[in-house]
């Protein structure tokens, strides 16, 4: 068994934004749990508010900032907050995101442009606005959470896929550009993951099932899973890890020619009686 402080996460601080919910909550309860000094950004703040309280009850150092990741001015002043709150940020990730349902025939431009605004500009306000404490930390790390659909369009999203797929470029040019400031950047590419936002689609019957056999492990994802891999990207066990993508996907995207009809060499498992 490891020992619970392998990562050397203890009394360090992170920032993570849209931690109010789903992956990013989950992040904050892995890095708190790490004893790691947590700051929840979040545009939702009383939702903030209750996870840093319940991090707090269970011993953590954490806090609630209310932020909006596409201003510069918001970001500045939640930057600063964190700072007096918890000390200079040795870690960033970068996590609010939103999805807007529109064929690319049909979607408005304001639509367009306010799924990029938040999913990808939003990252690079981010990244900008907390790069002088990754400066003085002396080597840090951000994690930028993408998606699967930034690989394979995802249709009817919108902006999504193109917003996912420049998280995961925009990441490389930050490794290479920020380099001498010895800061690492990395993506997380998340397949099927349980949150909030797809509770809904797990309570019609057979769904779950039917999802949890495009993946290689058999399940669906839960924020727990994504929370594992972030934390190590955090710590100093990652320190030659940059410039990457890293997809927690149970496997899905291995699935692809199995879901291929073939007939005479498809497997279908069968329940034993």
């Amino acid at each position: 068994m490891q020992e619970p402080n392998w990562l050397g996460l203890q009394g360090k601080v992170f920032a993570i934004t849209g931690a109010a919910h789903g992956i990013g909550l989950g992040i904050a309860h892995g890095l708190a749990a790490a004893g790691a000094h947590v700051a929840l950004l979040d545009f939702d703040h009383p939702a903030a508010q209750e996870a840093a309280a319940t991090l707090a009850r269970s011993g953590a150092k954490a806090v609630a900032v209310h932020c909006d990741t596409t201003d510069s001015q918001s970001l500045a002043a939640a930057a600063e907050q964190v700072r007096h709150a918890l000390g200079t940020c040795s870690g960033l990730v970068n996590n609010a995101g939103i999805l807007r349902s529109a064929s690319l025939a049909d979607v408005g431009l304001d639509e367009w442009n306010r799924v990029l605004g938040v999913n990808l500009t939003g990252y690079l306000l981010t990244a900008r606005a907390f790069r002088p404490q990754l400066q003085a930390s002396g080597h840090s790390s951000i994690v930028h959470i993408a998606s699967i659909a930034g690989s394979f369009p995802q249709t009817h999203s919108g902006a999504y896929s193109a917003s996912k797929a420049g998280i995961r470029l925009m990441s490389r040019q930050i490794a290479v550009e920020w380099r001498n400031d010895h800061i690492r950047s990395n993506t997380i590419c998340p397949g099927m993951i349980r949150t909030p936002l797809s509770a809904a689609f797990y309570a019609q019957p057979g769904l779950e099932a039917s999802r949890a056999a495009m993946t290689a492990s058999g399940r669906v994802g839960e924020p727990e899973d994504i929370a594992n891999t972030a934390l190590f990207l955090l710590s100093a066990r990652s320190a030659y890890i940059n410039a990457t993508d890293i997809a927690v996907n149970g496997g899905m995207d291995a699935m692809l020619m199995d879901m291929v009809p073939r007939p005479g060499f498809n497997h279908t498992a069968k329940q034993e009686a």
